[in-house]
């Protein structure tokens, strides 16, 4: 049995980016820790997200939840200031979360550590401090490091397939034509159709986005009530590039989490 950490930003991130990956680790009998850097706060409003996130992790077999500690950033030009007692995660210092995140490695004697992409997916100021962070963490403690991510040719049909079917989704074409990564610089493609019903219902359970207001609710919707051998098809597989000089842990076959808060 290995241990993998999955490092997220927010609550709903581990389902839409390994979801069917920690679900088929868990399920192959490895432990799976999940790491989220920010506590479920809207930009100005407290929301129900982390017990949502609870709910979800343990649909996919998580063992334990973590939270690191800081408060999530918002989306859009404005980052708004600090509440009361904790930093929003885009100021935090990026040693200082490192260690934060190493010693869980430690702590968990952590085989593989789950980041983002250099660009933070499609570069939500949380998602690209997760990949620094990610990357600090993983050279302090030699833990091996993936980085989530998914062919942006891939990203870029979807985004088509949305817009001929009107669904509302506010996207940036100019950055999604920069998102995510090249195809070739991918270096693990799970095929995680088994798992889709898993990864759908652990979606459905954060139903504070799902039935909210927010730039990815109707997306969400969408994906929560597509029937579920179409849905294997379009979530059912999930990638991940490599960052070879972050260590050199054993290789293992699928990466895997766990549950706690």
């Amino acid at each position: 049995m290995t241990t993998i950490v999955a490092f997220h930003a927010h609550a709903d991130d581990p389902v839409l980016l390994s979801g069917g990956t920690l679900a088929r680790a868990a399920a192959d009998g490895h432990r799976v820790v999940v790491v989220v850097a920010t506590d479920g706060m809207a930009a100005q409003h407290p929301t129900p997200r982390w017990a949502e996130l609870e709910a979800s992790a343990a649909i996919l077999g998580v063992r334990r939840v973590v939270h690191l500690g800081y408060a999530d950033s918002g989306h859009g030009p404005e980052l708004y200031p600090d509440p009361p007692g904790r930093q929003r995660f885009a100021r935090a210092d990026t040693e200082e979360a490192a260690h934060r995140l190493a010693a869980i490695l430690h702590e968990e004697h952590a085989d593989l550590l789950l980041g983002y992409d250099a660009g933070g997916g499609y570069g939500h100021r949380d998602h690209v401090k997760v990949h620094e962070v990610a990357r600090r963490a993983a050279r302090l403690t030699g833990t091996r490091l993936l980085e989530a991510t998914m062919p942006r040719d891939f990203a870029l049909r979807f985004v088509r397939v949305l817009r001929a079917l009107r669904i509302p989704f506010d996207y940036d074409a100019e950055a999604l034509e920069r998102a995510y990564s090249p195809a070739s610089s991918v270096t693990h493609r799970f095929d995680v159709r088994r798992f889709a019903g898993r990864k759908q219902a652990a979606l459905a359970a954060h139903v504070s986005d799902v039935r909210g207001t927010g730039r990815l609710a109707a997306v969400l919707r969408l994906l929560v009530w597509l029937p579920a051998p179409l849905f294997a098809v379009v979530a059912g597989r999930e990638w991940y590039v490599e960052v070879t000089q972050a260590g050199s842990a054993p290789a293992l076959q699928v990466p895997a989490r766990s549950r706690r808060r």
